[in-house]
């Protein structure tokens, strides 16, 4: 029979023990969770990228039947190259809310013009971007939930003890005025 003497330090070493693997696994769970959310912005961006590739394209084709709407022309370009050369996620997003803004005014202004709504390569790169904003719009969804985990994770018990190594990232959110339809007029 073990004496009680020498139990209490076994109890302890086993503690231990369990109380170090517990706070290994919970860290590397932090870890991962960081690592989706960063995945699910990469991902963002492969579509914002895409995005970003079609605009020139259907600018030049609304430019060959709608030339005199250059302001129209004009701001989806500048909105595009201000996505292009935004360096932080914010500046990304506020940046994108614009694009979208001017994207949308691109396609009012594409209604006026029957001939470049017939034009199949117009339908085409709408058709395009009309998926690519629709997987954009998912990727925020999904960024939102994973950064929702994330910081739900980092701001709970036991992953409060961990704060320092692991700070709370910002949710997608559209930009300001983004739920008022663009005025098109002509």
């Amino acid at each position: 029979m073990i004496s009680i003497w020498l139990m209490i330090p076994l109890i302890i070493v086993i503690l231990l023990v369990v109380l170090v693997v517990a706070a290994v696994v919970f860290y590397n769970n932090l870890v991962k969770l960081r690592n989706r959310v960063d995945n699910a912005w990469a991902q963002m961006e492969v579509q914002l990228q895409r995005r970003a590739d079609l605009i020139p394209n259907l600018v030049e084709t609304v430019k060959g039947y709608a030339g005199h709407e250059s302001k129209t022309l004009e701001a989806v370009t500048n909105a595009r190259a201000a996505v292009m050369s935004a360096k932080t996620p914010d500046a990304k997003v506020e940046a994108e809310g614009a694009l979208t803004g001017a994207l949308t005014k691109l396609i009012a202004v594409s209604e006026a013009y029957p001939e470049l709504k017939a034009n199949a390569n117009f339908q085409q790169l709408q058709a395009q971007l009309a998926d690519t904003e629709d997987k954009i719009s998912y990727m925020r969804q999904s960024y939102n939930d994973t950064v929702m985990t994330y910081n739900t994770a980092i701001q709970s018990f036991p992953g409060i003890l961990f704060a320092g190594a692991f700070q709370p990232r910002e949710s997608f959110v559209a930009a300001e005025g983004a739920a008022a339809a663009p005025k098109v007029s002509f």
